[in-house]
């Protein structure tokens, strides 16, 4: 009796062509996709879709509380919970009782 491997089957393999500039086109699928190509050892080539975040924006992904908030907020704001309006007549008069001190 054989072993079973539990993989995913192959995608249908595609024959393209290498431009002399060393270029290939994946097709409508793929158009104005962004995709991570990675070479391995053998000779192999792996092409996967990918989102991309700009470096400076990254530190939002790795400080999960930060992000937990900001996910928070969209959520409220998609409710319409928002926060109430600060009263700006009591910050008036606040300024004026400062400025008279």
């Amino acid at each position: 009796m054989g072993i079973l491997h539990s993989m995913k089957a192959p995608a249908a393999a595609l024959t393209r062509h290498v431009d002399s500039k060393g270029r290939l086109t994946l097709g409508e699928d793929f158009a104005n996709q962004t995709v991570l190509v990675e070479t391995h050892a053998d000779g192999e080539v792996t092409v996967r879709r990918a989102r991309v975040i700009p470096a400076r924006e990254s530190w939002l992904y790795e400080n999960k509380a930060a992000l937990n908030s900001v996910r928070r907020g969209l959520k409220q704001a998609t409710e319409q919970r928002f926060a109430a309006s600060p009263d700006l007549a009591a910050a008036a008069e606040l300024t004026g009782q400062l400025q008279d001190d």
